[in-house]
């Protein structure tokens, strides 16, 4: 088997630069869902149904385009036609969703057009997204996969900064934050609008710095026969079956770090009006036209681009780290610490500490898995379709998560402001990660283990 040449850091980087433009559109989604689908009238306790749609179209979705793009070869390359039209879908999507409310519809007709529109902006990133793990998996050596996985890991973080701070943004150069009741606010709608432009132009930039290997270099690079093993008619239920170890194991971990996360997109913004922003309450429901509602929103924003900050700075730590096991638990319980503190803390910039220590779990969470699993899949093959595979050990725990938000909401009852108790999610979000971090122990990490 031929080695797979070093690359050169701007190589490295050029494989992943579009991820930043995806990760504006998924920071963008991540940060506003809850605040739209509030705004055009959904209850705090039905919120987490409407997180059900992302995960799913990702349990769908990247399978299937890891096992089409694994024997996909044509003139434009393997990985990057998937790249390029879940890009295309996903700009168009994000000129439409945020007018849910702008139509003159019925509060559920509004509600239905904003979910069809999701699902498809969830499906068309999803498609974006995963090339850019499988270019990695297929074009970097086993020395340089950590190093390809941090600058990925730093771009994504830089996408998620810039994403999340748009609305706030625009607010402060002087366009609305409210809108009339049932209406998105234009600050958030023009969000979305310059998302999607940059979107386009950074995957633009990266189909036309990249060349994938043709079938014949990249049978020789990954130590297949002449014609690549994917090609042969195997089943995805065949594949798992043969999976190794390290596919499990970590996905066991994820399990309870993506459930985790869910809870946070989905509980941050009314948990930080409730707390830090004294929201008005009626009859149980915090006002979401409210202009504290909405400064809220816009702080998540920025607290969310905090943790994409504390991100970026663990990523730099994370390699010091000898040991991918014990960086991956020390992560999880700062992480973990993170979210549970957000409980007892009232004061909006004393929450910068909590999404920072918040960053160093995401951070563990986009680098460490896939280090793990691109390396135990080496030789292989058919490293697409495991990668969109493992994609179910994200997407899982968000679809049981979102699930159950609802009835464990109900459960923890209300906050001292006699809301829902959303800032008690935050805290759950904390245990799950430290039980994430003492299953990191079961992780089969290399072949002989």
């Amino acid at each position: 088997m031929k080695q797979k040449p070093d690359l050169n850091f701007w190589k490295l980087w050029n494989l992943s630069f579009g991820f930043f433009g995806v990760q504006i559109a998924y920071a963008l989604q991540s940060a506003n869902i809850s605040r739209i689908f509030a705004t055009l009238g959904a209850d705090p306790h039905d919120l987490s149904f409407f997180w059900i749609l992302p995960p799913l179209m990702g349990i769908i979705v990247q399978p299937l385009v890891g096992k089409y793009s694994d024997k996909t070869w044509c003139r434009f390359g393997r990985r990057i036609p998937y790249l390029f039209i879940g890009a295309t879908v996903a700009v168009l999507v994000m000129c439409m969703l945020p007018n849910a409310g702008s139509f003159g519809m019925a509060v559920s007709t509004a509600m239905i057009f904003g979910l069809i529109s999701l699902m498809f902006l969830d499906t068309s990133i999803n498609m974006a997204m995963q090339p850019f793990k499988m270019l990695v998996g297929d074009m970097v050596n086993e020395k340089q996969k950590g190093l390809a996985y941090s600058i990925q890991s730093f771009l994504c973080n830089a996408g998620s900064l810039v994403g999340y701070l748009f609305p706030i943004v625009f607010t402060a150069i002087g366009i609305s934050n409210i809108a009339p009741e049932g209406v998105v606010p234009d600050s958030v709608i023009y969000s979305f609008y310059i998302g999607a432009l940059i979107l386009i132009l950074c995957v633009i930039y990266t189909t036309s710095k990249v060349k994938e290997w043709n079938p014949q270099e990249y049978a020789e690079y990954n130590g297949l026969t002449e014609k690549p093993k994917e090609d042969e008619n195997v089943s995805m239920f065949k594949l798992l079956v043969n999976a190794p170890k390290a596919f499990w194991t970590v996905g066991l971990v994820q399990f309870f770090c993506w459930a985790a996360f869910l809870y946070m997109w989905n509980y941050t913004n009314g948990a930080i009006a409730a707390n830090a922003f004294n929201a008005p309450v009626v009859d149980g429901v915090i006002q979401v036209a409210s202009p504290e509602y909405q400064a809220a929103g816009n702080w998540v924003g920025v607290l969310f681009a905090v943790q994409a900050i504390g991100s970026v700075i663990w990523a730099v730590v994370i390699p010091m780290f000898k040991n991918h096991k014990v960086a991956y638990i020390v992560s999880l319980i700062i992480g973990g610490i993170g979210f549970i503190s957000t409980y007892y803390i009232h004061d909006q910039y004393v929450l910068f500490i909590s999404f920072l220590m918040i960053g160093a779990a995401w951070a563990a969470m986009l680098a460490l898995p896939f280090t793990i699993l691109t390396n135990a899949l080496s030789g292989v093959g058919h490293m697409g379709t495991y990668l969109g595979l493992f994609n179910g050990t994200i997407c899982l725990p968000q679809i049981i998560a979102a699930l159950l938000g609802g009835v464990i909401l109900s459960i923890i009852g209300t906050a001292e402001n006699g809301a829902a108790n959303q800032p008690g999610m935050l805290f759950l979000s904390g245990i799950l990660l430290f039980i994430a971090a003492a299953l990191v122990k079961v992780i089969k990490e290399h072949k002989t283990e």
